[in-house]
């Protein structure tokens, strides 16, 4: 083990809004994984590399310890921080193909990469509900991958959602079992035994409905806000959950394609927005009406995000973080199981 110290310089980004210890702990990962910092090569002690980059001894020493957690670096006693040899470099590749960039998305693969750690090299590529960018990526990457982890949703030439085409299916059935992942969509139309982290959209929406029928109940009538001409169409799922609600419940519903300009509402409607606009746009024109959110209008908003929380919007949402690091822990002990991801009604002031 060679035990000399060589000096590391961080490149601190002063702008960015990326912790500095992030930042630090990234630098020597690449610096590591592109051969820059050699295999058992001994780290600078914190108050070396606190010194050489005017930096915190605290902010150096949670750099070390997400470096120790990842099991990039390991530690002997009196001695200092080693790279790790077993754990600098992966042999495993992971393709992720995403249906398009949302936060949502990202947010299951940023949860799913940070899980993975050093274990795996994970190379993310966008299909845009394309069903023959999909199945062109894959067939390139089909001999170079150890795992497939896909998020299966595509659009016909009508621009309505489907979870899989005839082509798609027929792409997929050609991968191992052993290697493929499914996330976020139905999996039932792939046949044999896989990792699957799923929504049951249908059921899902009901359920979280349900759960608001004490808050829903004083309102004469639901909207849903559900765009039949989005670039990205939405899961038809969610459509058929909010009509067996309303059915059940002898609801007048509506569904409208978007949150209109000088959108005709009354008092005592509640709506179920998705896209981010729309959601802004009808908050916008209840409080232009006088109206009080949650009072004389109902909202409710698919998919959690901070700002949400923040405003005291009321979702309804998978856990998205939960989703990624599930199916990151699967790969890592090689379990194949069919797992239905958590899904909640979170109630807030907006209804």
């Amino acid at each position: 083990m060679a035990h000399e110290t060589e000096r590391i310089l961080i490149n601190i980004k002063k702008d960015s809004s990326v912790p500095k210890y992030i930042q630090v702990a990234d630098s020597i990962t690449n610096d590591i994984k592109s051969g820059k910092i050699k295999i058992d090569q001994k780290l600078p002690s914190i108050n070396e590399l606190s010194e050489w980059n005017s930096l915190s001894r605290d902010t150096i020493e949670k750099a070390y310890k997400i470096l120790r957690d990842q099991e990039l670096v390991f530690s002997v006693m009196g001695v200092g921080n080693f790279v790790n040899p077993n754990k600098s470099k992966s042999d495993v590749e992971i393709f992720f193909l995403i249906n398009k960039p949302s936060s949502y998305k990202m947010e299951v693969y940023n949860a799913f990469v940070n899980c993975i750690g050093s274990k795996a090299h994970v190379n993310m590529y966008v299909y845009y509900c394309d069903e023959n960018l999909f199945i062109k990526a894959l067939k390139r990457n089909m001999d170079s991958c150890n795992y497939f982890v896909i998020m299966p949703h595509f659009k016909t030439k009508a621009n309505s959602h489907v979870n899989y085409t005839p082509k798609v299916i027929k792409a997929i059935e050609t991968i191992p079992k052993d290697k493929l992942v499914i996330l976020d969509n139905s999996h039932t139309e792939i046949s044999g035994e896989f990792v699957s982290i799923y929504q049951d959209y249908m059921n899902d929406i009901m359920m979280a409905l349900e759960q608001a029928f004490d808050k829903l109940k004083k309102y004469a009538k639901l909207n849903l806000v559900f765009s039949t001409k989005s670039i990205f169409p939405y899961p038809n799922g969610i459509l058929a959950g909010f009509k067996q609600f309303c059915e059940k419940h002898q609801f007048k519903f509506e569904i409208l394609e978007k949150i209109y300009v000088g959108l005709e509402f009354e008092s005592k409607e509640a709506f179920v927005t998705i896209m981010e606009e729309d959601l802004v746009n009808l908050v916008q024109q209840i409080r232009e009406k006088n109206l009080v959110i949650g009072e004389d209008v109902g909202v409710i908003s698919y998919n959690e995000t901070p700002l949400k929380a923040l405003l005291g919007i009321t979702v309804v949402s998978t856990d998205f973080k939960e989703m990624g690091e599930h199916a990151a822990k699967l790969v890592l002990k090689n379990e194949k199981k069919f797992h239905k991801n958590p899904f909640k009604y979170i109630e807030r002031n907006s209804l």
